[in-house]
């Protein structure tokens, strides 16, 4: 099974940046492992679509538009993914939904696809998170090592 887990958002964009931020973590913490590949995927939109190919489960991190208490972390999937997206948080969302809707016409859609994020509380030029989405941060990293283990496979921590 070929899992990618990719982060999205803008680092200079304040709480955007909260997909690549979990994902520069999880690169810290976590050795390369075989079956998962954890990618930056930053405000590539389209340029993502031979990331996709041979993939069967897709799991996104990103910073999210849910009308809810700033901080507080959703999981989607199914259906839910594509009504998350269409309130475009930033412009980096757009080029999310037009590049799951080419996978699928490619027939390169994952089987099982995922989008773990924190509603975000500050979308403007700056290069922190929120107080909210930072205190976030740990339980989104949670959230992805929970999602993987559900999913049989496991991250290995870094030797020290």
């Amino acid at each position: 099974m070929k899992i990618l887990v990719m982060g999205l958002g803008n680092l200079v964009m304040s709480d955007d940046g909260l997909g690549s931020r979990v994902i520069t973590e999880l690169e810290k913490r976590y050795a390369p492992c075989e079956s998962i590949t954890v990618l930056d995927g930053g405000t590539l939109g389209l340029d993502l679509l031979p990331r996709l190919e041979g993939i069967d489960k897709l799991l996104i991190i990103d910073a999210l538009q849910m009308d809810a208490e700033p901080g507080a972390i959703f999981r989607l999937t199914g259906d839910e993914v594509p009504r998350a997206f269409a309130n475009k948080l930033s412009v980096h969302q757009m080029g999310l939904q037009d590049l799951l809707a080419v996978a699928e016409l490619q027939g390169n859609l994952p089987q099982e696809l995922v989008v773990i994020g924190a509603q975000s509380a500050l979308i403007e030029m700056g290069l922190e998170l929120s107080p909210p989405v930072t205190a976030a941060l740990e339980r989104v990293i949670d959230a992805v090592i929970r999602e993987l283990e559900d999913w049989g496979e496991s991250l290995v921590a870094m030797s020290a």
